[in-house]
């Protein structure tokens, strides 16, 4: 039995970045002789002879040697592996591709064996932004797109290499990788055509919905990933804007609420993430004019968010897509409302309760800017 650490763990090391994980490959062995040795080993998911031991995961390969388990790699640069010595194992093109930062396949076959790996290497660009993708990669995704390779990849796959995207210091990249690759359909099919739409009028606008949805997200890189995601959604309703009307696109935040659940929904996220991106949709255009409500508006808008996490979320978004701060006003305004209580002989009536209690809260907010 010869266990390797593998992958991320040895490319980071190299590179001099923080390592997150430690990812093993173990070579000659089976499950019966590992469960011997590690006795605490907990199997994972539905995956084959892969194994968690104090947290770390640990593969049971079926190659024969390393050096042949490296070669059936997503990447050159993640064909990587050293042994209990320290010394390292690479892909003959690893250290090449390393050195000129190129992100290139593992071998001819590497997205056909595995077409999840499209995704992958979507969430390295935006995570390795100093990294190229060479054309390689690119003809390969194409290939995968045309072949249509990818429409049996499971949902949790897909949405996994998203959700670790929203992380990543240039997460917009995400989207233009797989849009050079043809590969937002299916999964990512509300934007496979957001390339070629007008994101509005100038001088507002200069490009289209596409980039600017990935220039939003890459605004919002490092913050919450949450409010990334909300980044991602925001304008999705722009792509079902008739293109008579183009650049204009009124009205798109209703058309982006459905999409963004049907989005979130798709990719199986978690019921949070699919309600923030609706939200921002639906809202991020009531708040980029939050001066300019009246207070009832006001309290409808807050009301209907809902909570300081995604009003949070929609004040950070409001920033990065060019609009005024926000924050501290929704902030004061949220706190205001929350001290409204409706009298007791105003509660229980249905309808009523509720216009009630909207009319003290919109009072409220009225007498604050008052003072």
């Amino acid at each position: 039995m010869r266990i390797y650490l593998v992958g991320g763990a040895v490319r980071d090391r190299l590179l001099g970045r923080e390592i997150q994980d430690n990812d093993y490959v173990v070579i000659g062995t089976d499950r019966e002789h590992f469960l011997r040795r590690f006795p605490m080993a907990c199997e994972v998911g539905k995956k084959a002879s892969v194994y968690y031991v104090h947290g770390d995961e640990y593969t049971i390969s079926d190659a024969a040697t390393i050096e042949q388990d490296l070669l059936a790699r997503d990447l050159t640069i993640n064909a990587l592996a050293m042994d209990a010595d320290g010394h390292i194992i690479a892909h003959p093109r690893a250290r090449e591709h390393l050195a000129g930062k190129i992100l290139y396949p593992g071998s001819e076959d590497a997205f056909f064996d595995d077409p999840a790996r499209v995704f992958r290497v979507a969430r390295f660009a935006a995570c390795l932004p100093g990294f190229s993708v060479h054309p390689h990669v690119i003809s390969q995704m194409q290939t995968v797109a045309r072949r249509r390779l990818t429409d049996a990849l499971s949902a949790e796959r897909v949405g996994h290499e998203l959700l670790k995207s929203l992380s990543c210091s240039v997460p917009g990249r995400f989207l233009t990788v797989l849009d050079q690759g043809n590969c937002l359909e299916p999964w990512f099919g509300e934007l496979s055509h957001a390339a070629s739409i007008p994101a509005g009028p100038l001088p507002f606008h200069r490009h289209s919905v596409l980039e600017h949805t990935c220039a939003v997200m890459d605004r919002l890189a490092g913050s919450d990933p949450l409010h990334v995601w909300m980044g991602f959604c925001h304008d999705l309703g722009k792509v079902l804007t008739d293109p008579g009307i183009w650049p204009h696109h009124y009205g798109h935040e209703h058309r982006g609420e459905m999409l963004a659940l049907q989005l979130g929904a798709r990719l199986r996220l978690p019921k949070k993430m699919i309600t923030a991106g609706a939200v921002a949709a639906r809202w991020h255009m009531t708040a980029a004019r939050y001066h300019a409500l009246r207070p009832g508006t006001r309290v409808d808008f807050l009301t209907r968010v809902g909570s300081w996490e995604l009003l949070a979320g929609i004040c950070a978004l409001v920033v990065a897509d060019g609009g005024d701060e926000v924050r501290l006003q929704i902030l004061h305004d949220w706190e205001q409302i929350q001290h409204v209580h409706l009298p007791e002989k105003w509660q229980g009536l249905g309808a009523r309760s509720g216009e009630h209690l909207r009319m003290l809260r919109a009072q409220a907010l009225a007498e604050s800017a008052r003072g």
